[in-house]
């Protein structure tokens, strides 16, 4: 899973980065290529589960991060900042919403609903070229053979481009298995998951009005949408002490630091959830897609899991907690064999039981 962070340039999006990965990158860092990273997922069910155990290996799931080149007209034009796009599953837009007159802004003026809608025109833009493109050579190729196969995916594509000069993301669009087949390795842009974060000031990290003016916008382009202050966040990350930090946190009334809203609205837009395997080695968070079977749980955690399934033993994280034990679970009847049919719900402890 791969979230590429973007956005114009100083919008915060490269402080960030820095706070999301622990990276620290120069001031050359951003030009030219794309900068990989890796982020824990902080989950306060994971901790818990920690306490409990006290294993010798605590293991977080991550999420691939990648500092995309900074959105302008030269890597516009020059189509390289799309190419790195492509490769990301879902895409993090940093907006900027905080005035300071000694940093530049691209557009002229801090206005950040123009510069979502304008970043947004610029991948249905990018996906409306490529669909004329393959339009024309569809077109060109059925005159000489007639190909059932092309044909089919002719008439997608022009469902596509009608979609597109509507102004919709592809997001919005409904594919079967068989027109996904048809689409999958073409760089369609507009059908990855957006997540709109707006890089606010200190004192308005709690002020929601931004979100609650996109929020009709979001709806209807299947985004999602957060407020952050990457300086804050930069300043938290500093601190030495897990009390320091939490202090310094409830002092502005932020409930989390940035990571852990950012995972959670990435999981859900990739449509991603968690699952835990536990014990004194180690407790261990996964990810799956979700409405994943038990096997295909298990295959996350390695392939003779899958193949070798008998069974899953399923404990839930709430009555784990509440319980206080594994064997105190049992003797409540709340420790559960699943078989192969099991569908893995958010927040489950699996141990599988598998034969090879």
């Amino acid at each position: 899973m791969k979230i590429g962070i973007l956005g114009l340039p100083q919008t915060g999006k490269k402080t960030l980065f820095q706070v999301l990965t622990g990276a620290v990158l120069g001031d050359h860092a951003v030009q030219g290529k794309p900068i990989p990273g890796t982020a824990e997922i902080v989950d306060e069910r994971f901790d818990r589960l920690v306490k409990l155990y006290r294993p010798r290996k605590e293991t977080r799931a991550r999420i691939d991060l990648v500092l995309l080149p900074k959105v302008e007209q030269e890597t516009i034009a020059k189509g390289d900042i799309f190419k790195n796009i492509v490769d990301v599953d879902a895409l993090c837009h940093v907006v900027r919403a905080f005035q300071d007159e000694s940093v530049y802004h691209a557009m002229g003026s801090v206005d950040p609903f123009r510069d979502v809608e304008s970043i947004n025109g610029e991948l249905l833009i990018h996906d409306q070229i490529f669909v004329e493109k393959r339009v024309e050579r569809l077109e060109a190729s059925l005159k000489k053979i007639k190909d059932a196969r092309q044909a089919r995916e002719y008439e997608l594509m022009q469902r596509i481009r009608d979609h597109l000069e509507e102004e919709r993301p592809l997001r919005l669009m409904e594919f079967s298995a068989e027109e996904d087949l048809l689409i999958r390795s073409y760089p369609f842009i507009t059908r990855k998951a957006l997540i709109l974060v707006f890089n606010v000031a200190e004192d308005a990290v709690n002020d929601t009005a931004i979100l609650q003016d996109i929020a009709v916008s979001c709806d209807a382009q299947k985004m999602e949408a957060m407020l952050v202050s990457a300086k804050v966040e930069s300043e938290i990350v500093q601190l030495d002490s897990e009390e320091e930090k939490a202090e310094f946190l409830a002092d502005l009334g932020i409930e989390e630091p940035a990571l852990g809203g950012l995972t959670r609205l990435c999981l859900k837009a990739l449509g991603r959830m968690s699952f835990f395997t536990v014990g004194p080695d180690e407790v261990h968070q996964w990810l799956v897609r979700i409405n994943s079977t038990a096997p295909e749980a298990a295959g996350a955690i390695h392939s003779d899991l899958q193949k070798g399934f008998i069974r899953a033993e399923v404990m839930k994280y709430g009555e784990l907690i509440a319980h206080g034990s594994e064997a105190e679970l049992k003797k409540q009847g709340k420790f559960y064999v699943q078989g192969r049919d099991y569908i893995v719900q958010e927040g489950d402890i699996l141990n599988i039981r598998f034969n090879v």
